[in-house]
């Protein structure tokens, strides 16, 4: 397994109720064993998490089932992180 970092950055359409469910979504992730941390920017423009997973296809399909993402919100990138 491998750790992926994703990084949400709001855009226009962005709408704060869809936050609850945005991290309800991460509580789903972490319960899973499959996020390992999670925070917002300080400036408000969006956060970023990093991920557990065996690719980064199986990472992006995590990630783009995001509700600030399928709710046009934020557009994600996800990078495949070497970090220690």
């Amino acid at each position: 397994m491998m750790k992926y970092l994703v990084l949400s950055r709001r855009t226009p359409e962005f709408r704060r109720e869809v936050l609850g469910e945005h991290y309800t979504f991460l509580d789903r992730l972490r319960d899973a064993g499959r996020l390992e941390c999670a925070g917002p920017f300080t400036d408000q423009s969006g956060g970023a998490y990093i991920l557990i997973a065996a690719s980064l296809d199986e990472a992006k399909q995590f990630a783009f089932k995001d509700p600030l993402h399928t709710q046009g919100c934020s557009q994600l990138d996800v990078f495949e992180w070497n970090a220690g």
